[in-house]
């Protein structure tokens, strides 16, 4: 009898303990966020509630979970969640102990696992390039030795067409064509310092990506306003049309709610043979179309602008990220991760902290 009340409390304790561990990690915005201690962000859901009101907070914790979850457990890093992390989480506040752990774990691939084994693919080399530029412009202001090498090996396999070989998975807008892969060239090119951009390696990269897209111009309004985004750091990548047509058609397609709808911004076909969604607002295509048309010149106090930045404000959701429906199929939902990324890039690139 006394044995087995000790057992029973034994277990009791043993249930709070693990219960209070992840309740501190999940719940309490004070701790500290780490791989270790990391909690399952939850699933991306349409039918989560919105939040009572916007916070900054919510939205960079959000990011925090998600990015340091996929990265204990999936071990790679990805477009949608880690990559976009680190591109993002500078803009709000780079010292934390997620940013830390997150950047040395893609200084880890690069400098190790690619010595030993090589990248898994070319679109691993070319978003690396992209993310370490993009961190270190918000952090350091100068290229890392490992941005460096990045950006070397970047060079490396880019073809003899200027193109990349990219991941074709069918998970649009960034898994899906060739084309993706030329925009985030010109963006790793673009947000490098002006001394980096003039070395013989990266002129004949801007090279061989303008011959690229002289011959092949980009396939979708999506593609072609990421070149836009990559021109805001000085590059010539598009024509006085493209960028005229591609100015109008997003602020065309913005919704009468202010926002606007990823589904909208390309043409891409599911593979659960569902209809896109063409009417719904939603986090990726609002804080994108937010972000380049900024980075364009649109002004944040623009009527169009503030709309968007209304949307973006009232549609956060109870964890913190934006709901974004993947354009492949009614799944896991990952693009709501970069929507939340984008959100945030768009919300500070108008001093909406």
């Amino acid at each position: 009898m006394i044995s087995g009340t000790i057992m029973l409390r034994t277990f009791a304790v043993l249930i709070f303990i693990v219960f209070a561990n992840a309740l501190r990690a999940a719940d309490f915005p004070d701790v500290d966020l780490t791989l270790e201690n990391v909690p399952d962000p939850g699933a991306n859901s349409a039918d989560e509630p919105l939040a009572s009101s916007f916070s900054m907070a919510s939205a960079t914790r959000f990011l925090d979970t998600a990015a340091l979850h996929w990265t204990k457990n999936r071990q790679c890093f990805a477009c949608h969640t880690n990559f976009a992390y680190l591109m993002v989480r500078p803009e709000v506040n780079a010292d934390n102990t997620a940013h830390r752990e997150l950047r040395a774990s893609l200084e880890e691939m690069v400098e190790k696992r690619w010595e030993t084994d090589g990248p898994r693919w070319d679109a691993e080399v070319v978003m690396s390039a992209a993310t370490l530029v993009m961190n270190d412009a918000a952090t350091t202001g100068k290229l890392q030795p490992t941005t460096h090498k990045a950006l070397a090996r970047m060079w490396k396999v880019q073809r003899a067409d200027g193109g990349f070989d990219w991941l074709k998975c069918g998970w649009p807008p960034m898994e899906s064509d060739d084309d993706y892969g030329i925009a985030i060239a010109a963006l790793a090119l673009g947000a490098a310092p002006q001394s980096y951009r003039e070395t013989p390696e990266a002129q004949a990269g801007l090279k061989q990506l303008q011959s690229y897209l002289r011959k092949n111009a980009p396939p979708m309004l999506h593609h072609e306003a990421m070149l836009m985004w990559a021109e805001s750091y000085g590059l010539e990548l598009l024509t006085a049309e493209q960028r005229k047509h591609c100015s109008e058609q997003l602020l065309a397609l913005q919704k009468p709610d202010g926002g606007w709808a990823s589904s909208t911004l390309g043409d891409w076909k599911r593979s659960d043979d569902k209809p896109q969604d063409f009417t719904t607002s939603d986090g990726y295509a609002t804080g994108f179309t937010v972000l380049v048309l900024r980075k364009s010149g649109l002004a944040a106090d623009d009527p169009r602008i503030q709309r968007g930045i209304k949307w973006l404000k009232a549609n956060q959701r109870e964890s913190g990220r934006w709901f974004t429906r993947s354009l492949n199929k009614d799944n896991k939902h990952f693009l709501s991760h970069a929507g939340t990324a984008f959100a945030v890039l768009a919300l500070t690139a108008c001093d909406e902290k």
